[in-house]
């Protein structure tokens, strides 16, 4: 088998990406001691389990190539990406050879065993249907389809966008990576949701079952055309989660009720490919979920508009809720 492919040049790793089920990239320093001693391990993996169009390597030297090093936000060396049809599932740093191991080898049996028509954007047993811009973790599987859509309320969105059941379509964001021109044309191409006066928004969403809620991912296709407009919309930075509330919380009321988990994200949080972030939950407190209010309480910028594309949540499904028929809620601690 061919081992690793050096990269030169951006669109070399985006046709890797594009071509294999499942990449995995090493980006690494050339001096670094770190890098050296982990390389031999990388090769050796890479000799052994490399499959056309299954699993693939890649080496991406951050002297050499600084920009696209840049480009996939990596600052420290040795760090290992990996992919799996074209999204970012894991990344980490470090030179652990049985950290390395396992996580390659775990994903070369699953490239090896899966039906190569599986994939993200398709219904199988280990997930729901639908567009992702993120990985799945080990066990759990994407359950947004069981979101309550006739009791949605999202306050303080601007009535020129899409509206609240938006966030939870299952299709790709029409502006994902195309640039300004794409969110400048029609009413039809607007799927996306944007705040109003300010830059918070608050939004209610209920659940058709009990869920245990692993992660929530956040899509926010922001245009880098835009980075010198004051006026432009910006990704949420300070979130603000509540669990199993009977209803929306007005803006004043959510500053007298503590919240379950505050979440402040960083630009490293957001996959440059997806425009996504994984909210990682305290797991232990979003056991049996039966809604969940989000607060988006500032942008990440002086922008009053704050912009959202796609709301995934991730987790597992429990037992169906009866309709019309109000269930036990639990009051926050």
């Amino acid at each position: 088998m061919s081992g690793t492919t050096e990269i030169s040049q951006p669109a070399q790793l985006s046709s890797l990406l594009s071509s294999s089920r499942i990449v995995v990239v090493f980006f690494y320093n050339e001096e670094n001691t770190s890098s050296k001693s982990i390389a031999p391990v990388y090769d050796q993996l890479a000799d052994q389990l490399s499959r056309p169009n299954r699993i693939a390597f890649a080496k991406v030297s951050v002297v050499a190539q600084a920009t696209i090093a840049q480009s996939y936000n990596v600052t420290n060396t040795p760090t290992f990406i990996i992919y799996k049809n074209n999204q970012q599932i894991r990344k980490y740093g470090g030179s652990n050879p049985l950290q390395l191991s396992e996580a390659i080898m775990s994903l070369a049996a699953e490239a090896t065993n899966e039906s190569s028509s599986g994939g993200f954007g398709e219904a199988s047993s280990s997930g729901g249907a639908g567009w992702i811009g993120a990985g799945l973790p080990r066990g759990y599987k994407d359950v947004t389809e069981e979101v309550d859509t006739r009791g949605l309320d999202l306050l303080n969105a601007d009535s020129e966008f899409g509206d609240v059941r938006t966030l939870f379509e299952s299709s790709q964001p029409k502006s994902l990576n195309k640039g300004k021109s794409a969110v400048t044309g029609s009413e039809e191409t607007k799927d996306w949701v944007e705040s109003d006066v300010d830059n918070q928004l608050m939004l209610y969403v209920p659940f058709n079952s009990n869920l245990k809620v692993h992660t929530i991912q956040i899509t926010s296709c922001i245009s880098s055309d835009d980075d010198d407009d004051d006026e432009a919309p910006v990704r949420p930075k300070t979130i603000h989660i509540w669990t199993n509330r009977q209803h929306n919380l007005g803006f004043e009321e959510a500053e007298d009720i503590p919240a379950t988990q505050t979440i402040e994200l960083k630009d490293s949080d957001w996959d440059a490919q997806t425009a996504t972030a994984k909210l990682e939950l305290r797991f232990v407190k979003f056991q049996n979920i039966s809604s969940l209010v989000i607060f988006v309480a500032d942008g990440d910028g002086d922008s009053e508009k704050t912009r959202l594309d796609r709301i995934r949540f991730i987790g597992d499904t429990g037992e169906k809720r009866a309709m019309g028929k109000l269930g036990k809620i639990e009051a926050d601690d």
